[in-house]
């Protein structure tokens, strides 16, 4: 067996999953290095994949090669798609997984991918000489040795679990934590700090009173996460909702002297949009309920997971505040909710390749960058795993433009702005969300993965194909003439306005009542050619349906999106002297210094530059 590979990933969760798969199918010789090979791709909160703009993102990783949308399509439990009252670009997928499932899965890919090794192990130091990364020394004393390495830790760097007053160390519960390879990558000058995160009870379903909760079903559509993926295999079952009550507030006040987050015991700062039960009671003291979903976390188990009450209050206390609700008047848990505090690193010393800009050859991804959640992990660890493989193979880096995806808003923020509290992506991030819909991530980004050499022939062709079936039905719905005599008896059944004068069918499509399956009916050419559609019908149906109706918006946004892109074609870095730039306000300087933009666009969306400082700098470009 050898120790020397191109790339080595550091933690087997879901960045560095994606990682190192990606590494290894674009050929890199790849080592995946993790703690427990049964806990690969383990969902350490809710296992539950995508949401408010998180699918968007794992839609984004399928269509870019990667497999999160492939693992969640073959163990969801249940699946809906959020925001359907409005429009199509907040529209989100997500899915209830089998935890157990969901990792044998992730285990199955990566155990038979090409050129990726998988080392049972943990690593306590990075190797670096001549200031370049050179590998890994792991606990077994093993050096490993690579090009280019990708830090995928998670919570587990220093990880500190709480329960009340009680401290446990660990980067998951019954998991050690990762000690010395904090120290051993600062001592080069890259800087860090602690973040918190928490998660909720799991419940006995067995002890559970459902007849006095709330059924909330999935969907059984055809949408799915992967383009590639096969229907749904498993079970579907249901979640349930209900509230808490002034009685269950009452005990969580009592505990509150107790608990980590008001005691002092936790310094750190946890996810705004995700707080604790004990956060929420004194954020919003009036109201008198919350409520709380329920959620199975198996397609043939009893253990339930709580979304809602995520704590890191005393034990006794969490139960004796749960049984108050009439639903848990018998409870029954597995273990209780918890916090935890963990090691991240600051991620403006990242380029937007997500490579070190301190130490060349270092790769970070997931929640060592200050972001919280699986999905957004999941994407800067494709995105890493792809620079790593360009850098070994002489490649040009792999960036994504804000305009392209949810990914490359999500990056260009971290590196941008940096964090000061765990990273969470929303549609409202992105301000160009309506060319980032769900429904069309393949064609934004399955031709350039191609390109790069990740994305297979197959998942080309596949995207090919459907390019040509949408454009079909989108160019009939252009030349399409309609005469009012001929599509009148339609409308009327329709319940729209009869037409007075002839039009396109691309116009009428427009209107909120009419679909392009409705009016199909009405329209034999049109039904004639839906009915060649064999494969993906519905899917292909929908994306045409939305190029029809969006149509106008799309390409006002296309608009403003290219005038944004002029900013980013000039190039600024090295070009400018900050800190001796009097014309420039204190804090443009500073800030100017530290993240050292790219483009002119970047330094604009840099907290504290200006319109005016972009504009001297614009004077000074001679522009």
């Amino acid at each position: 067996m050898k120790f020397d590979y191109d790339v080595i990933v550091i933690g087997g969760g879901h960045a560095g999953c994606e990682a190192a798969a990606a590494s290894a199918n674009m050929g890199a010789q790849t080592c995946l290095v993790t703690m427990d090979m049964n806990k690969i791709g383990q969902m350490s909160c809710n296992p539950a994949v995508g949401g408010i703009a998180k699918g968007q993102i794992v839609r984004e990783i399928d269509a870019l090669g990667g497999y999160m949308g492939i693992v969640t399509d073959r163990t969801a439990i249940q699946f809906r798609m959020l925001n359907r009252s409005k429009g199509p670009a907040m529209w989100s997928p997500r899915a209830q997984c089998d935890r157990g499932k969901f990792i044998w899965a992730w285990r199955e890919i990566l155990e038979n991918t090409p050129n990726l090794h998988i080392w049972q192990d943990q690593v306590k130091e990075l190797l670096v000489e001549h200031g370049e990364v050179a590998g890994v020394k792991t606990y077994f004393d093993v050096v490993i040795r690579a090009r280019c390495v990708i830090l995928t830790a998670g919570t587990f760097l220093n990880g500190l679990m709480h329960i009340g007053h009680t401290q446990l160390p660990g980067g998951r519960v019954a998991e050690p934590a990762s000690y010395h390879l904090t120290e051993s990558i600062a001592r080069h000058g890259i800087n860090y700090g602690r973040m918190k995160t928490g998660t909720p009870v799991r419940i006995d379903g067995r002890s559970v009173h459902f007849e006095e909760m709330e059924i909330q079903e999935g969907e059984h559509d055809y949408h799915k996460f992967s383009f590639m993926g096969r229907d749904r295999q498993l079970k579907q079952l249901p979640c349930w909702t209900c509230f808490t009550n002034p009685e269950a507030h009452e005990v969580l006040r009592s505990g509150l002297p107790d608990s980590p987050l008001y005691n002092g015991q936790i310094q750190s700062i946890g996810p705004r949009y995700c707080p604790s039960i004990e956060t929420k009671l004194v954020t919003f003291p009036e109201r008198g309920q919350h409520q709380l979903f329920l959620e199975p976390e198996g397609e043939s188990t009893q253990e339930y997971y709580l979304n809602g009450f995520s704590s890191s209050l005393p034990l006794h206390i969490q139960i004796e505040a749960l049984k108050k609700i009439p639903a848990f008047r018998d409870l029954a848990i597995y273990r209780p909710g918890y916090a935890i505090e963990y090691d991240y690193f600051d991620p403006t010393q990242l380029y937007h390749t997500l490579e070190s800009k301190i130490l060349p050859g270092l790769f970070m991804a997931g929640q060592v960058n200050g972001t919280t959640g699986y999905e957004e992990a999941g994407g800067q660890g494709i995105v890493a795993g792809i620079n790593a493989a360009l850098k070994c193979s002489g490649g040009e880096p792999f960036v994504m433009h804000r305009d392209e995806s949810y990914i490359g808003v999500l990056i260009d923020d971290l590196v941008t702005k940096g964090v000061d509290e765990p990273y969470r992506m929303f549609t409202s991030r992105a301000e160009y969300r309506i060319l980032l819909r769900q429904d069309d991530a393949d064609a934004r980004l399955t031709e350039r993965s191609y390109q790069i050499g990740l994305a297979t022939r197959e998942r080309y062709d596949h995207w090919l194909s459907k390019k040509d079936a949408v454009e079909r039905i989108v160019s009939f719905c252009k030349e399409f003439s309609l005469k009012p005599a001929l599509i009148n008896p339609g409308l009327e059944a329709l319940g729209t306005t009869l037409l007075k004068y002839g039009c396109k069918l691309f116009e009428l499509i427009n209107r909120p009542q009419i679909t392009v399956k409705n009016i199909a009916e009405h329209i034999v050419p049109l039904k004639a050619l839906l009915d060649t559609l064999t494969d993906r019908r519905d899917e292909i149906i929908e994306a045409a349906e939305v190029l029809i109706k969006y149509h106008g918006y799309i390409a006002r946004e296309r608009i403003i999106a290219d005038k944004m892109q002029r900013l980013e074609s000039i190039k600024i870095k090295g070009r400018f002297d900050y800190k001796n730039m009097n014309s420039l306000s204190t804090e443009a300087r500073q800030k100017l210094e530290k993240i050292n933009p790219e483009t002119l666009a970047q330094a604009g969306r840099i907290p504290g530059v200006s319109p005016s400082d972009i504009n001297v700098l614009l004077v000074l470009l001679g522009r």
